[in-house]
């Protein structure tokens, strides 16, 4: 009887394989799906993520420091690195640094929170319903592309200098990026994906919820993040033009008490401000979610 090779090179008859055989191609493929996991080591994660970054703005510092000893510029104009810090230092001692950050983080945290509520649902439909999309997806589209800084006089004429109105001009500048991007997201969805829930039974909410939103994920994430932007700058732009002490002092308002004093030292320590908590809210909350999601579909690994 004539004999053949099985995947591991014993010879079987046919259709006689072996129990053997069988458990050992199976123990194969489980290799070839499995990902492996591999804790990256504390020196390999300080060498690859912090030292870079670290470095970095080291080397903005210097050159923003040898440009203030060439004086390229008056310092009236161009401060040196250390009246920043002094401004950073005095603001600590007083007691008045957390406050002006935490004022302006609440309430992008807030704004942003109201976006993502009314922007997952509007993206939804938007995407899921045809007519929907012909009326509102162009609108959306437009506004997105509107410079947040347009809807604050609108917003101080409706709702006055409160914050009110500091939220209405977050939410028309988050939720178009929010819902745009879990319409791009859902738009990259296969529709062979969708038939086959269908098919187990995932329709209606069901189907959106364990099909369509798992796997609109990365467009959903990218425009959160976008939508984080978004927010902050709007935020940042209501405090600057309608800034009030009923409002309290956030970054805006120190900015643009900065500017009035003619305080070019406090003015940079502002934008610095302004620019770590952006930085900040990205590397603990977006990247993390987009790097845990790559990871569980095998686009990245623990060691990068």
């Amino acid at each position: 009887m004539a004999r053949t090779e099985t995947a591991f090179g014993r010879k079987t008859a046919p259709g006689r394989d072996r129990p053997d055989d069988l458990a050992g191609l199976e123990a194969g493929l489980d290799a070839l799906d499995a990902v492996e996991v591999r804790r990256a080591p504390a020196r390999e994660v300080l060498v690859k993520k912090v030292l870079p970054p670290v470095a970095a703005m080291a080397l903005v510092f210097a050159l923003w420091q040898a440009l203030v000893t060439a004086e390229v510029a008056e310092p009236t104009t161009l401060p040196p690195p250390g009246a920043v810090w002094d401004g950073l230092e005095n603001m600590w001692l007083q007691g008045t640094l957390l406050e002006v950050v935490w004022t302006s983080v609440s309430r992008g945290l807030l704004g942003f929170a109201a976006a993502l509520a009314i922007g997952t649902p509007l993206g939804l439909l938007v995407a899921r319903i045809r007519f929907v999309r012909a009326a509102i997806g162009p609108i959306l589209q437009g506004l997105q592309s509107l410079p947040s800084v347009a809807w604050v006089p609108p917003a101080v004429i409706w709702l006055g200098l409160n914050d009110s109105m500091m939220y209405a001009v977050i939410l028309l500048g988050a939720v178009p990026s929010i819902a745009n991007g879990l319409l791009a997201g859902v738009d990259q969805v296969p529709p062979l994906l969708i038939r086959a829930g269908g098919n187990l039974g995932a329709t209606g909410f069901k189907g959106i919820w364990h099909v369509v939103m798992p796997a609109a994920l990365p467009g959903y994430l990218a425009g959160l993040k976008q939508g984080w932007a978004f927010s902050w700058r709007s935020l940042m732009a209501a405090e600057i033009i309608a800034s009030s002490p009923d409002l309290g002092l956030g970054l805006g308002q120190l900015l643009e008490n900065g500017r009035n004093n003619i305080d070019m030292p406090g003015v940079f320590l502002a934008i610095l401000l302004i620019l770590a908590v952006g930085i900040s809210i990205d590397l603990l909350i977006f990247s993390p979610l987009q790097r845990s999601h790559f990871k569980k579909i095998g686009i990245i690994s623990d060691d990068l």
